[in-house]
């Protein structure tokens, strides 16, 4: 029996397509990007394997796509260490900030009639979300927030450029969004940067997001890796 809008099938559920090992790769990803694993600290794949419920097979097919990723490489003598420290995650705010930024400029001189009834839409779904108690919603509605920007700024090359951290900021997010005050500032945030889109303004939405993606990859800094005396995008060398 066909259903009413004449589909023969349901859709399948999003989480049964995904498969064991990515399931590892993503927890095993979080985890680093967490900090719960140390700069050039040493992985123990069957430690792993038991911690997770795991046979090592997914491991190891998640622990080679960590590698893919530049998060993890495999050393002789060592086996699978940690690159990812301080040092990789300031660049990666760094470079986020100036991607972001420009993609809110071209987006502001970009927009769309309809373009602008989805960023009012999403503004309100934010707001929603960020009273309620479902961090995956609040989640998801800010991925589609930032999506929506990527889409009305119509850049296909800064697009994919942006593309390459989305590990990055979903990973990021889950760890600020936590905090209620947090979740009021980037609220605050997130509509000055849409009424500054809707308003067209690039260079207003282009300060406002860059100053976004400065605060909230400040306080993920320190969350995960602590204070420093060095400020992020400083002169001096950045530790690790």
């Amino acid at each position: 029996m066909l259903h009413e809008d004449g589909r023969a099938l349901e859709p399948l559920d999003p989480k049964l397509t995904v498969s064991l090992r990515d399931h590892v790769h993503r927890a095993l990803r979080l985890a680093i990007i967490s900090g719960r694993f140390a700069y050039q600290s040493r992985l123990n794949e069957r430690q792993l394997a038991e911690e997770l419920g795991v046979s090592t097979t997914p491991l190891k097919e998640a622990l080679r796509q960590l590698e893919a990723d530049g998060l993890v490489t495999t050393l002789p003598r060592r086996g699978v260490v940690v690159l990812y420290g301080r040092t990789w995650a300031e660049e990666m705010i760094l470079a986020r900030a100036a991607l972001e930024a420009m993609i809110s400029r071209m987006a502001a001189q970009r927009l769309s009639k309809d373009d602008a009834e989805q960023l009012e839409s999403l503004i309100e779904r934010m707001t929603v979300a960020s009273s309620g108690d479902d961090p995956d919603e609040l989640i998801e509605a800010n991925e589609a927030f930032h999506d929506q920007i990527h889409k009305s700024s119509a850049c296909v090359y800064l697009g994919r450029l942006i593309d390459r951290q989305r590990f990055y900021d979903a990973s990021t997010r889950r760890i600020i969004h936590s905090d209620l005050t947090e979740r009021a500032k980037a609220l605050a945030e997130h509509t000055q940067i849409g009424r500054a889109i809707i308003a067209r303004d690039p260079d207003a939405a282009e300060q406002a997001m860059r100053n976004h993606v400065m605060r909230s990859g400040e306080l993920y800094i320190r969350r995960v890796f602590g204070n420093s005396e060095t400020p992020m995008g400083g002169l001096d060398p950045l530790t690790q």
